[in-house]
């Protein structure tokens, strides 16, 4: 069983809109703890509900695409992100333009 801060990391990351993304330390300080952008990448790495909650739309600080493992990895991510309509300069997705401000 998830621990609650990993439940509440779940929570967020399924009220992030199509088209946008949030980060790893978004999401730590959204679910209460702002040192824990580790975890909430933990959380992801075990997600059990892939569907539900779309770990393919957090990313890293500076908008890099980590640690995703389905399909071919980052390139998969990168290319379901792009279909969902996130800006991207680059290789990075362009936070200035996706970031999703939501809570």
């Amino acid at each position: 069983m998830a621990s609650a801060f990993t439940e509440k990391i779940y929570e967020l990351t399924r009220k992030i809109p199509k088209g946008k993304v949030a980060t790893y330390g978004q999401l730590a300080a959204l679910a209460g703890n702002a040192k824990a952008a580790r975890a909430v990448g933990m959380a992801m790495r075990t997600n059990p509900d892939i569907p539900a909650t779309p770990c393919h739309r957090v990313v890293a600080s500076d908008g890099s695409l980590t640690g995703y493992s389905a399909g071919y990895g980052i390139p998969s991510k990168k290319k379901m992100l792009i279909a969902e309509g996130v800006a991207f300069k680059g290789e990075k997705a362009d936070l200035s333009l996706s970031q999703w401000k939501g809570k």
